[in-house]
């Protein structure tokens, strides 16, 4: 899975809001790929001095939300992924930023260091997250900078790949009306309109 010069990537998906194009071993390999990238790039900035300073572990943690999944879910959780042995400590912390990001509606980190009153107790209150066009990545570890980097580049390559799935699938099968058929709640929500 990783170079000897790299911490061991693990990534696991709760769901799969994108089998229409990947099945879960295919979901489970981007996930890694990328995974692969963030463990580079914190084996090297752990190791040396980089433009945010030095990192200062060689492992880390992300949770990503799910993009797909409706408000009112109180588990959006996509996935989860760990860098290095001393990982998982951590994935509670990057799950607290990426909730807290998608409760707030902005990067976690804004909300606890400037506006801590939308966090209530027991809310984790160190820390930033990123939104990347609509997917959320909650990342720990490392300084709130370096996490924030960590999240953000993490979250560019999985929006990255899943259009790049999503385009070679749609070439594939042509471009239809919709991914699918849609929902008949949507047919439901402008019922009113015919009545």
């Amino acid at each position: 899975m990783t170079t000897q010069d790299t911490p061991a990537v693990r990534a696991r998906h709760r769901r799969n809001p994108y089998a229409y194009m990947l099945d879960d071993a295919g979901l489970t390999d981007l996930l890694v790929t990328a995974g692969r990238r963030r463990a580079e790039s914190v084996w090297r900035n752990h190791n040396t001095d980089g433009p945010r300073g030095r990192y200062p572990r060689s492992s880390m943690a992300f949770v990503v939300l799910d993009p797909t999944a409706p408000c009112t879910d109180p588990n959006p959780v996509l996935a989860a992924l760990t860098i290095g042995d001393e990982a998982l400590p951590f994935l509670p912390n990057a799950a607290a930023k990426a909730i807290g990001h998608r409760h707030t509606g902005h990067n976690h980190g804004e909300a606890a260091l400037i506006d801590p009153h939308l966090l209530g107790t027991g809310h984790f209150r160190y820390g930033h997250s990123a939104n990347i066009r609509g997917l959320i990545v909650g990342a720990s570890s490392q300084t709130p900078d370096q996490d924030l980097h960590e999240a953000a580049t993490l979250g560019t390559d999985l929006v990255n790949a899943l259009i790049t799935a999503h385009r070679t699938w749609e070439t594939t099968v042509g471009p239809g009306r919709w991914v699918g058929d849609p929902d008949p709640r949507y047919q439901t929500m402008v019922g009113f309109f015919t009545e």
